[in-house]
C-alpha cells in the first residue's frame, strides 16, 4: 500500500525544504519524480536543484530531456512516471494520479498560500475517502518536521 504524506511548509520555502527530502529518498535507493503545478515552477526547480547547496547537487532531468528512464530524479508537470520512480513529490497543488504505483506519495504545500491550503485539505479529504492511510507533517519553529496526524 502506498504511504501518503502531507508536508505543511510553515517556516521555510519549498526550495529550502524539498532538496533535503529528495536527498533522503535517494539515500534509500529510491528513484524520484517531482510533479509541479506549472512549467515555470518545473524549470525554476530544475535550476535550483543543481545549485541548492555549495557541498552538493541533485542529479536530475526534466520530462523534456532524452532518456528519462536513466535519471534518478525527474521533474514534470504531467502525471507520467518516466523514470520508474517509487516516490512521487507533488508541489504547488499538483493533483495525485495513479496513487498505487508508488511506495510513497509526498504532497507539499505552502502554509502561507490560501489556495494551496484549500487544495491540500481537499486532497486529504478525497484520499481519506478513498481509504488511504495518510500522515500529516508540519514544520516547527526551527523548521524541523513534526508528525501531527
Amino acid at each position: 500500500m502506498t504511504e501518503i504524506l502531507f508536508y505543511h511548509l510553515t517556516e521555510s520555502t519549498l526550495e529550502n525544504a524539498l532538496p533535503g527530502l529528495v536527498e533522503r529518498s535517494l539515500e534509500r535507493q529510491w528513484k524520484v519524480v517531482i510533479q509541479t503545478g506549472s512549467e515555470e515552477r518545473r524549470d525554476s526547480l530544475d535550476n535550483h536543484l543543481w545549485t541548492w547547496s555549495d557541498a552538493s547537487f541533485l542529479a536530475h532531468a526534466t520530462d523534456q530531456e532524452p532518456h528519462p528512464e536513466e535519471q534518478p530524479i525527474i521533474l514534470t508537470t504531467g502525471d507520467s512516471n518516466p523514470n520508474g520512480a517509487t516516490v512521487r513529490f507533488l508541489v504547488d497543488g499538483a493533483e495525485p494520479h495513479n496513487v498505487g504505483v508508488y511506495d510513497r506519495l509526498v504532497l507539499m504545500f505552502d502554509g502561507h498560500d490560501q489556495q494551496q491550503l484549500e487544495q491540500a485539505r481537499a486532497q486529504w479529504k478525497l484520499l481519506k475517502e478513498q481509504g488511504h492511510t495518510l500522515t500529516y507533517w508540519q514544520q516547527n519553529a526551527e523548521g524541523r518536521w513534526e508528525k501531527k496526524a
